[in-house]
């Protein structure tokens, strides 16, 4: 199958597949990129915290992933593959939304969906986490950000900014770089 074709295939069943956002699907998208194309662990954490730090929807990282494997040609083809489908399943899902109104089914199939989604986004963190904490200095740092996210009301961007810093430093200081 031509990488092309093997691109729209794969992102666009993850485009459809990603119920609560693209975290839902960063397991899966790190396995098949890794299957597919040999992208690795350390890799794929690499592109998707430049995704985290760039302005932006954080998920168009995927077309950094499409670029490095074909070039401009990849990246529009993960584009329209990744945004494309859910897109437009979006709008009929809205329609479809709008006209059911406040029926029983619809606050069902919401109250269903929600765990869901909230496990889904769950496995994607634990994935990029399993992936990136790759030490003792990692370990540490994540869980002292983990610790200021929740005890303090700092801009989390600041958080990670300050500890990739300071890991760097620690690395740096320690001879691990």
């Amino acid at each position: 199958m031509g990488v092309l074709i093997q691109l729209a295939v794969i992102f666009g069943m993850l485009s459809l597949l990603a119920v609560g956002g693209g975290m839902a699907v960063l397991p899966e998208m790190q396995q098949l990129l890794a299957r597919h194309f040999g992208i690795g662990h350390t890799e794929f954490v690499h592109v998707f915290s430049l995704g985290q730090l760039a302005p932006g929807p954080n998920m168009m990282m995927v077309l950094v992933f499409g670029y490095q494997i074909a070039g401009f040609a990849g990246a529009a083809t993960v584009a329209l593959s990744f945004l494309l489908p859910s897109g437009v399943l979006c709008l009929a899902a809205g329609r479809l939304w709008r006209r059911i109104g406040e029926s029983p089914w619809r606050r069902a199939v919401q109250s269903a969906l929600e765990p869901i989604a909230i496990g889904l986004m769950c496995s994607g963190v634990y994935a990029v986490g399993r992936a990136a904490i790759a030490g003792p200095v990692a370990a540490a740092l994540a869980l002292a950000g983990v610790a200021l996210v929740l005890r303090t009301r700092v801009n989390p961007v600041f958080i990670v900014l300050g500890a990739g810093l300071l890991g760097a430093a620690v690395m740096h200081a320690g001879g691990w770089t």
